[in-house]
């Protein structure tokens, strides 16, 4: 058995990879480790070519309870379908991988991570991305170069590499940055309204970080590392079919890019280039026409990436005529659904948004189990995309991880400026459906999620807005693409977006597919998507300035009261059972915790003051000097037991029922009397004493 092992310092702490002792019949297997953190990173890439287009490769992460030591909740006590915190990491690990791997490789790879021990100090994403590229290195599997990734979070104003589990809670950045030995190719993370400054800062910071792990999964290679897989050149495309295109095919291109809606573009472009094939293969022997056919669409869209970049790179005008800094035509409508808490439609250009925002007890809020421990998650949204958005008609299933990875990217967004449960002690929900996409749909949640929440009266921070920033370039030459098309992110070398406030970013997300981006290229683009931030948010400030004033008539009004703790087993009674007689007759929902609180949410006034008030005969306490009437529960030689209020009683002595000497109790009272009664005192054990004749005294 040859093991190899090696390791890096980052941020104080050591990295490692080993090799050559687990999993030895997958193409590359590494362990990497960090502090009590450990993964097994596995890559495996099937014989023989696939029938796609594309390059077949699938990431799975897999968090395992006995990893943290905890058992799995539910009926089958096993681990189940992926959590959203393992698409996330799948995605996260995917994303910076999948360009370094050949574009015409069509051999399935399949790469999993399995988590061996989860130590919370030392996160296992950025864990993963390194030992998966670490993995994919010293396989067979033709790979261009290794990556890595590292966290970099701010902390009291200073950036810290590779942080604690208590340092990632007082950040107010966090982000994961992944990237070569040369360049960064993918960003992703939050931040607390911060400035495109020190986001930049950071991409320095972890450069250098980045280009440290890469020589150390370098040096694994060296040392451990298989000969890697030769697979065949792409076929070379037929001369006349790629000469004949370029030639017939361009002017009918430019006019028919120059067509405005998305359909009417797509079908346009379509006719010209079927109309020159058509021309191309005319008297072409008929065993030939198939394929110089895919020749020639093959060549077609090689026309069109050529020509608009191009135009963008000399013109400064795009697809839909805008020019490169231009935000697509913006219209919003607030309250489109009636019975909704907060609702809004955001729409710019070919993308709309139907967003609605709903408001919550602490009973609607999301139970979480995490590696790290049990949550609770207060603010929740959900991102839908319906394929009639897009004009398509297939099967519904459940939320594919494009959508999972969107819905998080606005979450984060929106996160930073949801007020504390103690400004606001509502549950919120937004639920955002896109209704059409043309580019940037993830960014019309993000603006559509903040309308609906100020129209729900969240008294939210700041509105947040968000956008998508393109990038097109050639040689020395660039151009930043403000509020991309869909096509200008297929055909573009970059996509990245960028949520925040009039004050500073909330979210950040990029994905770079040219092999650098010097500083000044992204300083550029930061600069230019804050400008665009401010225009969209101008845009939603006329058509709400602020969070309504009043909550909707459908959402619960939340009122707080307090109990002692020691009266908590009575509101809640045996099994529950008093609790929720008071919520069926009240039809409010109530919620204690062990502190005494208890909130009533309900949409009627009148229900919650009945609720209130069983809530406080059922736990009030008896009052020194206070007066009540009590019924005669029970009667004793030395006097009478009286309950003053549902489950409490006091003691009137014999001495206290009247001015006067009483021989006999029952000369006085009987069971089952109402009397008036003072108390003259409480003890430290919490028995009552009574006083009917300082109560008859005080009548007088």
């Amino acid at each position: 058995m040859n093991i190899v092992r090696t390791s890096v310092e980052i941020g104080g702490k050591t990295i490692w990879f080993e090799t050559g002792k687990l999993a030895k019949q997958a193409s590359g297997a590494v362990v990497v480790g960090c502090g009590d953190s450990a993964l097994l990173c596995t890559v495996v890439m099937a014989g023989g070519n696939q029938p796609f287009d594309f390059l077949p490769l699938t990431v799975d992460y897999q968090d395992r309870n006995g990893a943290s030591g905890t058992i799995p909740g539910g009926y089958l006590k096993r681990e189940g379908r992926a959590s959203e915190r393992e698409t996330l990491i799948s995605r996260l690990i995917d994303r910076p991988l999948r360009p370094l791997f050949p574009k015409h490789l069509r051999q399935e790879i399949q790469v999993m991570v399995t988590a061996m021990s989860y130590d919370r100090d030392n996160e296992t994403d950025v864990l993963s991305v390194c030992g998966c590229a670490a993995a994919c290195h010293v396989s067979d599997v033709p790979m261009a170069e290794a990556c890595a990734a590292v966290r970099i979070v701010r902390v009291d104003g200073a950036l810290v590499l590779n942080p604690s589990y208590d340092q990632r809670q007082r950040a107010d950045m966090d982000l994961v940055i992944a990237g070569t030995a040369t360049a960064i190719t993918m960003v992703e993370g939050g931040a607390q309204q911060v400035d495109e400054a020190i986001v930049l800062d950071a991409f320095d910071l972890a450069s250098e970080a980045i280009g440290k792990i890469v020589a150390c999964i370098n040096d694994l290679r060296a040392q451990a590392g298989r000969a890697k897989v030769t697979i065949a050149a792409p076929k070379a495309l037929d001369a006349d079919a790629l000469a004949g295109v370029f030639a017939k095919g361009e002017a009918g291109l430019r006019d028919a890019l120059k067509i405005p809606g998305k359909h009417e573009r797509k079908a346009g472009l379509k006719a010209v280039r079927d109309g020159v094939i058509a021309e191309l293969v005319a008297g072409m022997d008929s065993e030939k026409v198939a394929g110089f056919t895919a020749d020639c669409k093959e060549a077609w869209e090689k026309l069109v990436r050529k020509v608009m970049r191009q135009d963008v790179i000399e013109t400064g005008i795009r697809l839909d005529g805008r020019k490169t800094d231009e935000i697509r035509n913006i219209w919003i409508e607030l309250g489109a659904a009636a019975r909704a808490h907060g609702s809004a439609i955001f729409t710019r250009g070919e993308t709309q948004g139907f967003v609605t925002c709903a408001l919550g007890t602490d009973m609607d809020s999301q139970r979480m189990e995490l590696p790290s421990g049990k949550a609770d998650r207060r603010f929740m949204l959900t991102y839908g995309f319906p394929p009639f958005c897009t004009g398509e008609a297939k099967r519904l299933a459940g939320p594919k991880r494009r959508e999972v990875g969107h819905g998080a990217l606005a979450h984060r967004a929106l996160q930073a400026v949801v007020p504390d449960k103690s400004e606001f002690p509502y549950v919120i929900r937004v639920a955002s459906e896109i209704l059409e996409s043309n580019g940037s749909s993830s960014m019309a949640t993000v603006c559509g999620g903040t309308l609906a929440m100020m129209d729900a009266g969240v008294p939210i921070k700041a509105p947040v807005a968000g956008i998508a920033m393109g990038l097109v370039s050639e040689g020395d030459k660039f151009a930043v693409l403000s509020d991309i098309l869909g096509d200008e992110d297929a055909l573009g070398d970059m996509d990245f977006k960028v949520t925040g406030t009039t004050k500073g970013i909330t979210a950040f997300q990029m994905d770079v597919k040219i092999h650098g981006l010097p500083r000044a290229v992204m300083a550029a683009a930061l600069e230019q998507a804050r400008v665009g931030r401010l225009h969209i948010l101008g845009c939603m400030n006329e058509a709400i300035a602020a969070p309504r004033a009043e909550l909707s008539a459908y959402a619960p009004r939340i009122t707080t009261i307090k109990i002692k703790n020691d009266r908590i087993k009575d509101l809640i009674g045996p099994g529950g059972k008093t609790i929720r007689a008071i919520q069926d007759a009240c039809e409010v929902r109530l919620t204690v915790d062990d502190s005494g609180k208890v909130e009533i949410a309900s949409t009627s006034g009148e229900a919650t003051d009945r609720a209130v008030a069983m809530i406080r005969e059922l736990t009030q306490e008896a009052e020194i000097g206070a007066l009540y009437v009590g019924v005669v529960k029970r009667i004793v030689d030395f006097g009478a037991f009286v309950e003053i209020f549902p489950g409490t009683d006091g003691l009137v002595h014999i001495s206290e029922l009247a001015a006067g000497r009483v021989d006999k109790v029952t000369d006085v009272i009987s069971e089952g009397d109402e009397v008036l009664v003072r108390v003259i005192d409480v003890d430290r054990a919490g028995k009552i004493r009574l006083s009917r004749k300082a109560a008859l005294g005080t009548a007088l």
